[in-house]
């Protein structure tokens, strides 16, 4: 491998102060490398209880200020999350051979960047928002299928379709996040950023 990393690590690692600005970069060769969805993640949820579960979702934006996916807030994950706002999100790229992990603190966003995002998806998403009571029991198919024709009645107008107060999004603050990049003989590349007290990031490398 290219050894150009300041801490000994390949120069895919840069020598960056800020994760959010490594994971811009690696998200961007992500997209270019993927064949699907390269903006897929594995949530980690628990409950009150800390019974975990994990599921795929995708992130639909990044910043500085947290990393922001959207759902049905009756959903087995929000409802987790409303008990234990800890989770962990895991981003897996197979084609580039790295993956990064991020750990937080999640909370709901505002009521105005929600509707900006709804108000962005097909018709057919902001029907399904409204028709899919998400993770509950469905007795058969069709009673899914009836439910999407009722509300495209309900809203027929394909530009006026509002957000169902039970759709929102979800912010992760990240307080720690790793990058990782395979290695030979599973002799991997770990490095973590971990935010202290005042907000700043501080480094440190992983044994494999």
């Amino acid at each position: 491998m290219n050894q150009k990393n300041a801490l000994g690590l390949n120069s895919c690692f840069l020598d960056l102060k800020d994760p959010i600005e490594l994971f811009k970069i690696w998200m961007e060769e992500a997209k270019t490398a993927e064949l699907n969805d390269p903006n897929a993640l594995a949530l980690a949820t628990a409950d009150i209880n800390a019974k975990p579960s994990v599921r795929m979702v995708l992130l639909k934006d990044f910043s500085k200020s947290g990393f922001i996916f959207y759902t049905n807030l009756e959903s087995q994950k929000s409802n987790e999350l409303k008990e234990n706002p800890k989770a962990s999100m895991c981003f897996h790229w197979k084609s580039l051979l790295r993956q990064v992990r991020v750990n937080g603190i999640l909370t709901k966003v505002n009521e105005d960047l929600a509707d900006e995002y709804y108000n962005s998806r097909s018709y057919d998403s902001r029907i399904g928002a409204w028709a899919s009571k998400q993770s509950r029991a469905l007795k058969n198919r069709k009673d899914l299928i009836l439910s999407i024709e009722e509300y495209k009645k309900k809203y027929n107008k394909k530009d006026d379709v509002p957000r169902p107060k039970h759709w929102s999004g979800w912010n992760l603050l990240p307080s720690n996040i790793e990058f990782w990049l395979d290695g030979e003989s599973r002799i991997h590349e770990r490095l973590k950023y971990n935010k202290d007290e005042k907000g700043n990031w501080n480094k440190i490398l992983l044994n494999p």
